[in-house]
């Protein structure tokens, strides 16, 4: 039976790899392997994490994560390129856009190994996001190009990538929210609030543009109190620029999957920076507005929950009244984002790899 390296290594990931999991689980005629590159690890990425999202622990730990994006990718390199020499699989798929990401695709590719992309074809068009630059490199090699949205097919059609390897599949995100949103208990807390997630390096490592946005935080948690699990980036950069956001912004350490999900769903609105966010908002019709100048996912505001604000705080506060006026955008999910996209992902694997 073919083996199928998954590749994860940041929180994100092992959110994209659970449906797929699951439906490798269900089809039952490719063999796979969970490696986790290490660049992220903590308990709440790990076990509690896991056992949260319903998939096995990973049968290959690297603990190859750290340092800056060249260290961390130039270690993962090495950890993956000894680990497929020493056992090699038929194909690596990746999901995303971090530096694993990049990472394990370039290592298999020079191993001449075939390599499928999850999430391909997402453009921002900032060259000054590292995700961008891992986005274009991952898609320049792939052999298997899984798009979750029209968006997406248009990039990698104009860059010139076969036909016959892109596949609109809707995306395997929407197939977690949805898995796991119907675990929770139903109903909500009585009292209105908002959820904040603030990490990007330009709006949290830049002190003008963080004091901006800790303005607008403050002013706004005067209308609506405000959660805001932090980023340990994002912690020490209010705490070395000793920015204070107000009594009613309260500060939270990361969350669980789980708890955090329940949070944000009945939220009257999101304020993020956060990719991930803005689909996870739009699968459930939350209205999101979005604390940055592009996005690499325009579905969510064509046709989802999501608001482009940038950083501008008359932008932001415009959005942020419309919402509390009733007038949020709630949208509707986009085609494909119906919980199967995972199903079709491998068995589209299938027909690559068994029945060829």
């Amino acid at each position: 039976m073919p083996i199928l390296y998954l590749v994860a290594g940041a929180r994100p990931n092992f959110m994209k790899i659970a449906p797929i999991v699951r439906a490798l689980h269900a089809h039952g005629r490719l063999d796979f392997r969970i490696v986790h590159t290490g660049q992220h690890y903590d308990r709440e990425m790990n076990e509690v994490f896991f056992e949260e999202l319903g998939i096995p622990a990973p049968d290959v730990f690297m603990g190859a994560g750290g340092g800056s994006h060249a260290q961390q990718t130039a270690r993962i390199m090495v950890a993956f390129e000894e680990l497929c020499t020493a056992t090699r699989p038929d194909a690596v798929l990746v999901v995303g856009d971090v530096d694993s990401t990049l990472a394990c695709a370039i290592t298999a590719k020079k191993l001449r190994i075939p390599v499928a992309h999850v999430e391909a074809g997402l453009r921002s068009g900032d060259m000054g996001m590292p995700e961008e630059i891992n986005r274009l490199a991952t898609d320049s090699i792939s052999d298997w190009f899984f798009a979750t949205e029209p968006s997406a097919v248009g990039h990698l059609r104009r860059e010139g990538k076969p036909r016959s390897a892109i596949h609109y599949v809707g995306h395997v995100m929407a197939d977690n929210v949805l898995y796991q949103a119907s675990k929770l208990p139903p109903g909500g807390p009585s009292e209105r609030y908002g959820v904040v997630t603030l990490h990007r390096p330009a709006n949290v490592d830049d002190e003008a543009v963080l004091s901006r946005l800790a303005s607008v935080l403050r002013e706004v948690s005067g209308r609506l109190p405000l959660f805001f699990p932090v980023h340990p980036r994002t912690r020490a950069r209010l705490e070395q620029f000793r920015i204070d956001l107000g009594p009613r912004v309260w500060l939270t350490a990361p969350q669980p999957y789980m708890a955090f999900l329940q949070q944000w769903r009945h939220a009257v609105l999101v304020l993020t920076d956060s990719g991930g966010l803005q689909e996870e908002t739009t699968v459930l019709g939350v209205p999101c507005i979005t604390l940055r100048d592009s996005t690499e996912r325009p579905v969510t505001v064509e046709e989802g929950s999501n608001v482009l604000a940038g950083t501008d705080p008359t932008a932001i506060f415009a959005a942020v009244d419309k919402v509390l006026r009733g007038e949020g955008k709630r949208g509707r999910r986009p085609a494909l984002w119906d919980g199967r996209a995972a199903q079709r992902i491998v068995e589209i694997l299938v027909r690559g790899l068994v029945d060829c």
